[in-house]
């Protein structure tokens, strides 16, 4: 996406939440690392491979909390992961929310392909990254008629036919 809009700076078209399994309150364990400000640029000089060493960069720091904590962030922020020179292990979990109309990221190729797949109602599959009848435009199409949720919506009463959004 980022190679793809084409301002300076981009606009801000997601967020990433991270959730702290380990502890993470002082600097050299795996913490997550940002660069404050960093939004506002669209480049950051870097190794021209990941095994190149390279220098930290100006002006990052190492984000301190403890297990349990959540780190809301725009994701346009750069970041990356320090090193962990603990030997505890370093466990977070990253959700990123996006407008309903970017399509998944993340790799989920093969989902149909697994034995309990075929159980799932349409829904289910939709938020899984299930791409539905490709109708409209984009995986699922926004017409309720051939989107599994709004169906699912309509049939309990729950899709508000007067909120612009949710008008085919």
């Amino acid at each position: 996406m980022n190679r793809e809009v084409e301002t300076d700076p981009r606009p801000r078209m997601s967020v990433k939440l991270a959730y702290w399994f380990s502890d993470v309150s002082v600097p050299g364990r795996g913490n997550l690392m940002v660069i404050p400000g960093s939004h506002r640029t669209n480049w950051l000089d870097g190794p021209p491979h990941r095994d190149v060493p390279w220098p930290r960069p100006e002006g990052a720091i190492e984000v301190q909390v403890n297990a349990g904590d959540v780190v809301f962030f725009d994701r346009r922020i750069w970041h990356a992961r320090s090193d962990n020179l603990s030997p505890l292990t370093r466990k977070v979990v990253f959700l990123g929310y996006t407008y309903r109309w970017l399509t998944i990221r993340d790799e989920v190729g093969g989902l149909p392909a697994q034995p309990w797949w075929g159980s799932l109602n349409p829904v289910q599959r939709q938020l899984l990254g299930g791409a539905g009848d490709g109708s409209g435009d984009h995986a699922w199409g926004h017409d309720e008629r051939t989107t599994p949720l709004y169906a699912e919506l309509r049939d309990r009463g729950l899709l508000d036919p007067s909120y612009p959004p949710l008008k085919p």
